[in-house]
Order: structure tokens, then C-alpha cells, then sequence
């Protein structure tokens, strides 16, 4: 059974009062169950983009090589939807992995946007808005007293990295198993994402020379970062993971983890970077940090930092950061950091999230327990083994009956039937992210009507 929707089902998108035509019954979502989904203006899209782009994609888990079939080509999105070129329209819950946490096209950064590139999308040189953004992101997290904007979390992570090196004349890092910071060359080792999903190990093209300082470690094992650095006092720059992994799967940190990365690289002169690329202004306003207590030394950030455009940040203490050109010795720069399209949608973005705060992670906690556990519980009822992690609103669901609290859980977990299970899915109005270890997202645009229609969609799936 599949659920058609969009344009041809519910006319023009928009044209139906409010965002992606909410106006329409909920009924009427229901009654399109058997009218098949038609994919024929995607498969000549992917057909075509297979001759210019190595997989026909410019990212590999776009590709649903872990999940099986062929991926839509989206032609827009508002609110909580994604409508793929053929006018199909889906609930939208990997939110472009994470970023859209009010929803696609939020018309207060719509209208930044425009009004910036009016201006020009582009300068290279500086601008009051970085400042004010700067200002923003300071006020969420504290521990952030200087910073440097850069164009992706892969930049900001490898570059907090390097700082770390310089300020602490140290070559050794630590990261975690299953945690992916970006695909830099020293930390595609043991790394998530799309890493996991295609079942690689590292990345052929990474010299060994290049990874032999990156100690990879379980995640949630604290007895292993005091073992490594009892074998390497003095040599380790820093420990770098994110505070809850999301490219493994959602996986929260055990009670007391994080608290004894902060004692054992205090004690050591290390630095504690927490990559909050993922869960910053998502889990808390203030990012995992807030949510546990925790002062880093440096902060990696992305996403949401930039309203969902081409953005990403790294900060800490004044006098870590100060070791970065033209003040230090650490070399950092980019032509289009601090871009002024993207400084303009964070701007939007982060006002509306610290003026409504409170209503906001209210909400999005709120729709995001109900999803979570109603399909935990639909997949109970079915005899369906299956684990639910979740934090704030990002969640996983493991096809497994066994907890999952680092890497080697997760990839324990059935992913052949996460495959059939998303496929299911999809082909009922739901697109959840393309793999078993990455995060699912829920946005303040996800209403109560959006639950209960994924509740109804798994339950036909789970069966």
C-alpha cells in the first residue's frame, strides 16, 4: 500500500492554505492508500546524474545503496515536506540532516536571504553581520569567548583539531568509534555516517602516515581514554566526539561519561573538543553541553548555526583561539567564510529559536517522544524486535531487542531489515534518513497530524 500525494493528489503544493497544503482533511490523506507512487521523472533523473557524478550523487548516502532502491530527486520543500520531482510529497524527518529544526523555507531566513543577496552573495571581506551572528552563538554557548566561521562542519572540526595541536604542541588525538567529524584526513578512521552505512573501514586515499596520530576508541568506555592516555602522557592534543553520536545512530552518553573525558584531559593538559555539529541549538538552545554540564575547551558547529546553508563554526577559550593567524601561528582561512547569505540566515534562524525557546524545545521534544515511542510501540505489538534511542529531538530506531550505547551495537543491529523497513516507508509518505546510522530529526513544523499519519504508516509497514 502506498500513499500518493502532492501536486497531482492535492493540487498545486501551496495552493491549499498554509504551508505544503496543510488545509486538507486529514481523511483524504488516507483515502490515496492505493494509488501506487510514481518514481518515473527520478529514475531518468538518477539515470542521468549517474554519468556526471560517481554514483549519480554528490553525497554517498543519497545514493540508498544500504537500503535499496532508487532516491527521489526532490524539486522542493516546505514546512515539514520534501516533494520529489514525479509531485510526490513526503513527511521529511533527516530534516537535511539536521539543520531544519523550523522547518523547510522558514519565511522570516527566506526573506534574510533574499534581502543579502540583494546585496551580493559574496565579499571576502569582513561584515557587521558576522559579528552579530557571533554574538548570538555566544549567547547559547558560553564557553565560546572567541570564534572563527567557516563553510561546513568538516572544516570547523579539522580546523579546531589543528588549533589544538598548536596550542598544545602535541601530535595525538582521540576520537570515537562511530562518531564522524567530517571527511578531513585524519579522521576517517572507525568514523559514522555514510562510512558505516556503506560498510568501509576508513577511506582508501588516506595515506597511514597521515592517520597514525588518531587513536580511535569505543565510545562510552571510559576505561579505555584512561588506558590510552596512561600509554601516552604528554602526547595527546585533545579528544575530539560528538556528545551524542548521531552517525552511528542516535546514542546518548552514559551518566558520568562525559564528566570523566572533562577530568582525565584537564588532568593530562589535554583539550576537550565537543563536535555539537549535530546536536547544537537541536538537543538544547545551548547545544549537549548545556544538556549535560559540560565546558569544553573548543566547540565545533554547523547546521542550524547557518539557517541550513553552506556554514559551520569553531571556538573556545580566548587564549586557544588567539594561536590562529594573524595572531598566531595556526594557519585557517576560506573566501567564503562568514558568507554573508548564510550569516543573514543564521541571524533569522537563532533569534526566533532564543525568543520562543521554552514553546519551541517544548514542542519538538513533545512530537518527537510521541513518534519515537508509538512506533517502538507498534513494533511491540507486531513481535518486532526493535531499540529506540532518543535525545531531545533526534531519535533511531535499531532493528534489534538489545541496547545500543556505542558503535559495535549499533552495527550489530538488523540493517537489512532497516532497509526493507525504510523502503516501506517511503512508499507510504515517510522519508527517514537513508541509513541505520544516521540520526532522524523532528521540526517545529511536524504537527500532531504528521504523528498520527506516521504512526498509520508504520503500523502498515511493521505488518
Amino acid at each position: 500500500m502506498a500513499c500518493r500525494s502532492g501536486p497531482i493528489a492535492f493540487g498545486h503544493p501551496g495552493t491549499g492554505g498554509g504551508p505544503a497544503g496543510r488545509s486538507e482533511s486529514f481523511v483524504w490523506r488516507f483515502i490515496l492508500h492505493e494509488m501506487p507512487l510514481s518514481h518515473s521523472r527520478s529514475h531518468l533523473l538518477q539515470q542521468k546524474a549517474e554519468a556526471v557524478f560517481p554514483g549519480g550523487v554528490n553525497s554517498p548516502v543519497r545514493a540508498f545503496r544500504s537500503v535499496g532502491g532508487e532516491p527521489p530527486f526532490v524539486a522542493r520543500a516546505e514546512g515539514a515536506y520534501l516533494y520529489d520531482e514525479d509531485g510526490n510529497r513526503y513527511l521529511d524527518y533527516f530534516g537535511s540532516w539536521g539543520p531544519m529544526i523550523l522547518g523547510h523555507a522558514f519565511p522570516s531566513a527566506v526573506e534574510a536571504i533574499r534581502e543579502a543577496a540583494g546585496r551580493s552573495s559574496s565579499y571576502g571581506a569582513s561584515t557587521a553581520a558576522e559579528q552579530n551572528l557571533a554574538t548570538l552563538v555566544q549567547r547559547c554557548f558560553p564557553s565560546v569567548e572567541k570564534m572563527r566561521f567557516v563553510s561546513s562542519g568538516t572544516e570547523a572540526c579539522m580546523s579546531a583539531i589543528r588549533v589544538a595541536r598548536g596550542f598544545t604542541g602535541r601530535n595525538f588525538i582521540i576520537k570515537f568509534e562511530g562518531c564522524y567529524h567530517g571527511h578531513s584526513d585524519a579522521l576517517l578512521v572507525k568514523a559514522g555516517s555514510g562510512i558505516a552505512t556503506l560498510g568501509i573501514p576508513g577511506s582508501a586515499g588516506v595515506p597511514a602516515e597521515t592517520v597514525m596520530h588518531t587513536l580511535a576508541l569505543p565510545y562510552n568506555d571510559l576505561e579505555a581514554v584512561k588506558a590510552a592516555f596512561e600509554a601516552r602522557p604528554g602526547e595527546i592534543a585533545c579528544i575530539i566526539l560528538e556528545p551524542v553520536v548521531g552517525n552511528a545512530g542516535t546514542i546518548a552518553p552514559a551518566p558520568g561519561y562525559l564528566e570523566g573525558l572533562r577530568e582525565i584531559t584537564r588532568k593530562d593538559g589535554a583539550l576537550l573538543i565537543i563536535d555539537e555539529v549535530m546536536t547544537g541549538f537541536r538537543v538544547t538552545l545551548g547545544g549537549a553541553q548545556r544538556l549535560y554540564g559540560i565546558d569544553p575547551d573548543l566547540t565545533t558547529l554547523g547546521k542550524i548555526v547557518g539557517g541550513g546553508l553552506p556554514c559551520g563554526a569553531f571556538g573556545g577559550r580566548a587564549e586557544i583561539m588567539n594561536c590562529l593567524a594573524p595572531l598566531g601561528p595556526v594557519y585557517q582561512a576560506g573566501t567564503l567564510s562568514g558568507n554573508p547569505l548564510a550569516m543573514a540566515a543564521g541571524i533569522a534562524t537563532l533569534e526566533h529559536l532564543i525568543r520562543n525557546e521554552e514553546a519551541i524545545y517544548a514542542q519538538i521534544d513533545r512530537t518527537t517522544q510521541q513518534i519515537a515511542d508509538g512506533v517502538a510501540a507498534i513494533a511491540r505489538e507486531r513481535g518486532v524486535p526493535l531499540t529506540t534511542n532518543r535525545v531531545g529531538s533526534m531519535f533511531t530506531w535499531f532493528f534489534t531487542a538489545n541496547p545500543v550505547y556505542d558503535y559495535d551495537t549499533a552495527a550489530a543491529s538488523d540493517t537489512v531489515a532497516f532497509g526493507r523497513f525504510h523502503r516501506a516507508m517511503l512508499d507510504r509518505g515517510v522519508w527517514l534518513p537513508a541509513s541505520q546510522f544516521e540520526a532522524a530529526f523532528v521540526s517545529t513544523a511536524h504537527t500532531q497530524q504528521d504523528v498520527d499519519f506516521t504512526l498509520e504508516a508504520a503500523r502498515s509497514a511493521l505488518a
